[in-house]
């Protein structure tokens, strides 16, 4: 791994930083947990309720967890985290990142698409998933259902980290010249700050063109998958006039308009939420592979699920209106592995699709 190159670390890199002793855990990490740009983060047995969400900044976690926690969790058996608490939970990895290696974290596609908001937690963080360069120590992840109360266990991997070196993203110039070699969406590139990327909300042959999680649902266990029935957690959304009114506090599956494509030597990340686009939040996963939409029909792309939670007032969302951008990044190299090709990705060409854990229509 050279210091000299600059970019989002692949597959192989991440490989070189476990055998290097740069990402620890006591529980060997496996092959399986490395993606093509990013690591998956596996939970311990140690877990808090907590009173609230807070980062720790110089008092430390310890300080703040004194503060904070109303008991102690024990995961090794199984442990329900419950729908509007927050949790604080001990990972399995820890850090010891080179001077020159900084990080960021974000929650994994079938955490997203269960409303589970996850973020990740260092010893004296003053952000939110954001790992400093140099740092060296454990990590948390807070989580807070928000939809299903569900069923936690160790070794669980709901959230993941990107490893970066120097410069990273690529500008609007240098999109668009990748969009003109390569073509990263299916339809006419709408590029400022990143590429943005738009709602569908066009009638389907079954009216449905999305989801809405339903107020008072089940229990989930996060190990069961293809088990739960659709009807007994979502409703579905119609639109039959190309529109949607959100209403404050629900969440909705919806999909993008555009299919995207990530080329291999290119990872990818929904920007953070902008409040000029309207009154909601568009996403809690925001990676995008490597590889990502490149074997899909036709080879045109992949669609983008939209995890949407309206906030303070109720909300017009109509068809083709553009919901957010993703800003594309350089690999160092190109990874090993790819999305979809090598690993069987879940959403790989995927439609509107909720996550793995519900039966498949």
């Amino acid at each position: 791994m050279s210091q000299q190159k600059q970019g989002v670390l692949p597959y192989q890199a991440i490989q070189k930083m476990i055998a290097a002793g740069q990402i620890r855990s006591d529980i060997p990490i496996p092959d399986p947990q490395i993606q093509p740009a990013s690591l998956d983060l596996r939970l311990g047995t140690k877990a808090w309720r907590v009173r609230a969400s807070f980062l720790p900044a110089a008092a430390g976690i310890e300080a703040k967890l004194k503060d904070f926690s109303t008991h102690e969790i024990d995961l090794t058996d199984g442990a329900v985290l419950e729908k509007g608490c927050v949790y604080l939970v001990l990972l399995q990895e820890t850090l010891n990142l080179p001077s020159h290696i900084n990080a960021v974290a974000n929650a994994k596609s079938s955490t997203g698409r269960l409303d589970l908001f996850t973020r990740l937690i260092t010893s004296n963080a003053i952000e939110f998933d954001r790992i400093d360069a140099g740092y060296s120590g454990p990590l948390y992840a807070e989580i807070s259902p928000r939809s299903f109360s569900v069923l936690a266990r160790p070794g669980m991997r709901l959230n993941q980290i990107r490893f970066r070196a120097g410069q990273v993203v690529l500008n609007d110039t240098e999109l668009v010249a990748l969009d003109e070699a390569q073509g990263l969406v299916d339809s006419e590139a709408h590029i400022d700050n990143g590429l943005g990327f738009s709602v569908d909300l066009s009638p389907r042959q079954n009216g449905i063109v999305g989801y809405r999680a339903k107020p008072h649902t089940g229990l989930i266990d996060l190990d069961k998958l293809n088990h739960y029935p659709v009807a007994e957690f979502w409703e579905p959304v119609l639109a039959p006039d190309g529109r949607i009114i959100l209403d404050p506090g629900a969440f909705y599956i919806l999909i993008s308009r555009e299919a995207v494509h990530i080329p291999p030597d290119c990872a990818a990340e929904m920007a953070p939420y902008l409040a000029m686009v309207g009154e909601f939040r568009v996403h809690y996963a925001g990676f995008f592979d490597p590889g990502f939409g490149n074997e899909s029909a036709g080879g045109k792309g992949s669609r983008g699920v939209l995890e949407v939670r309206c906030h303070e007032a109720p909300f017009v969302l109509e068809h083709g209106q553009i919901v957010g951008r993703l800003v594309y990044e350089r690999m160092t190299e190109v990874p090993k592995v790819l999305y979809g090709a090598d690993l069987g990705s879940n959403y790989q060409g995927q439609g509107l699709k909720l996550s793995k854990h519900f039966q498949k229509p």
